[in-house]
């Protein structure tokens, strides 16, 4: 299970090589959780206090150094220990001839990113990414927001800037047809330039949901209307079967049918007769 050991506060995110990006951003959040001093070491680099001699900016030996300026010294131990304890074996090995937390971000951020041409390829794959970014059949809202923040996130550290409108502008056009009367009431009643991105999804989610249970109501209701007629027709035939009249009305018309049946035969039989008493006759002339 990832990052299992997140259920203390106190506990550093480990790195074991993958998902530099997702960790990344976690030591930054601890870093600064516990000093501000340390981030601002490991961003920095090491604080050396430097004092200036004769027109010469030197470093200012230790003992000299004033209580403020050995605490912010001491920044860099701490920001080299916590790297240090969140690295596998192999992430150590890279580190563990660096002289500073500084030098230890640089070399796993080159790592694990790329030089600055890589990095550079990197951001023109995402804006590419960025601008041909649609809504796929069957995705959710929360798919698309998932996905769009991960562009933008990623672009974001790439040094991408963006402001609000803009984004916003760009969820709302990579919707699909659907979406549009909503779209169009978002664009006519909000102002996109005060909106934050997860308000305004949060909006197109609010929606989603109303349609779903719009959707799941209208199969109800015609599951229900397909009951309802299920049953009337077999209570309009139970009703025709249970009807004297009907039952009259079937038994004048058997007995029609069964007198019709009774002279036909009736018929037939005296047709028969006299065809036989013909032949009869004919036969004893010929004799």
């Amino acid at each position: 299970m990832p990052f299992a050991e997140g259920a203390s506060i106190n506990r550093p995110p480990m790195f074991d090589g993958v998902n530099y990006a997702l960790w990344k951003i976690r030591m930054k959040i601890f870093m600064e959780s516990i000093d501000m001093g340390i981030w601002d070491a490991l961003f920095s680099g090491p604080f050396v206090p430097m004092q200036v001699i004769k027109e010469e900016t030197v470093k200012k030996p230790w003992f000299d150094w004033s209580e403020s300026e050995k605490k912010k010294a001491q920044y860099d131990s701490p920001a080299k220990n916590i790297i240090t304890s969140t690295v596998n074996m192999d992430e150590f090995f890279r580190v563990s001839q660096c002289n500073s937390a500084k030098e230890m971000w640089e070399v796993l951020e080159v790592t694990h990113e790329g030089t600055d041409d890589v990095k550079r390829a990197r951001k023109h794959s995402l804006i590419q990414e960025y601008e041909l970014f649609r809504m796929q059949s069957e995705e959710s809202i929360a798919d698309v927001q998932k996905w769009f923040t991960y562009i933008v996130n990623n672009l974001t550290r790439l040094g991408k800037v963006f402001d609000k409108e803009e984004l916003n502008i760009k969820v709302l056009k990579c919707l699909d047809r659907s979406w549009q009367p909503k779209v169009t009431t978002i664009s006519e009643s909000r102002d996109l330039s005060k909106m934050s991105t997860i308000a305004l999804f949060g909006k197109l989610m609010e929606h989603e949901l109303e349609l779903k249970r719009l959707k799941e109501q209208k199969i109800v209701e015609k599951r229900a209307k397909g009951i309802a007629l299920k049953t009337t027709i077999e209570h309009d035939t139970s009703e025709e079967d249970d009807n004297p009249e009907h039952d009259g009305t079937l038994s004048l018309l058997t007995r029609k049918f069964s007198r019709f049946l009774k002279r036909k035969n009736r018929d037939r039989t005296q047709q028969r007769k006299r065809y036989s008493k013909s032949n009869d006759s004919n036969s004893s002339s010929y004799t």
